[in-house]
């Protein structure tokens, strides 16, 4: 039998059980062969699992979803964050400085909240591909803008169109790129701006909460409301709100977690 591997589940952005966005968290005693590291993704079939290589006081961080590694992913780093002061593997008045494919990521414990420090996703305007329509079910004039992140489709519609939105996943899967940022003005109170995300081509048909996508979210709306610290709220069937501000180039995400269940892996 193999070394036991620490496993556990954590909710982020919520404080909640049963809200927010799961994702699993793999504390690594030494570094595994990615098609390892990918069908234990696929076993706990969530939309992140993270994976944490202590690296000296630091660790290495890999994200999957079950069927492909990412580049960046917000929530598994919060419940990555949220394991090592949860099981005490770090002091909680230390950064954690985490090594990705996107660089080095901060995480802080502030108050009740954890802070992740990422980077901007810009957005460029971009030409309007039928598939996204078409895998959307809606029309070109519902638009308001439409744009390209590094990674993501970027959209935005009036918040009644956005929460009816219905994707035909098979079609938006065939669409180019990791998913899509669909958003809108807010129409509750507590937030600013309101948003959806679908990655069915990453495994994932409708993401609970993505902390990456706030990190083009954010350079959005604080342009267009004249904000410098924003609320968002992720309209999915679960929801959750993260916290932005922005720092130069930087994004800083804020969020709650919530540790769901813990365990071993023995394979």
């Amino acid at each position: 039998m193999s070394a036991k591997i620490p496993l556990f589940q954590v909710n982020a952005f919520t404080d909640r059980p049963f809200s927010g966005n799961p994702a699993a968290v793999c504390l690594l005693h030494e570094d595994r062969e990615p098609a390892w590291l990918q069908g234990v993704a696929a076993e706990m079939n969530l939309s992140e699992t993270a994976f944490l290589l202590p690296q000296g006081q630091d660790f290495q961080l890999r994200w999957f979803t079950p069927t492909l590694e990412v580049d960046l992913c917000g929530h598994a780093t919060l419940a990555a964050a949220h394991v090592l002061l949860n099981q005490n593997l770090v002091p909680a008045d230390q950064p954690m400085t985490f090594h990705t494919r996107s660089g080095p990521l901060i995480a802080r414990q502030v108050g009740n909240y954890l802070e992740l420090d990422f980077p901007i996703q810009p957005i460029v305007p971009t030409e309007l591909p039928e598939l996204l329509i078409a895998g959307l079910g809606i029309t070109g004039a519902k638009l308001k803008f439409l744009g390209k992140t590094p990674a993501d489709y970027f959209i935005e519609l009036d918040a009644e169109t956005l929460r009816g939105l219905q994707p035909n996943f098979p079609t938006l899967a065939q669409v180019p790129g990791r998913g899509v940022i669909v958003t809108a003005k807010a129409d509750v109170p507590e937030a600013d701006f309101i948003s959806r995300f679908f990655a069915p081509a990453a495994g994932i048909a409708e993401d609970p909460v993505t902390g990456s996508a706030h990190c083009s979210l954010y350079p959005y709306w604080s342009e267009k409301l004249d904000k410098k610290q924003l609320t968002g709220f992720q309209a999915s069937g679960r929801g959750g709100w993260v916290k932005v501000r922005g720092e130069g180039e930087r994004v800083v995400l804020g969020g709650q977690a919530l540790l769901i269940w813990q365990g071993e892996l023995v394979v």
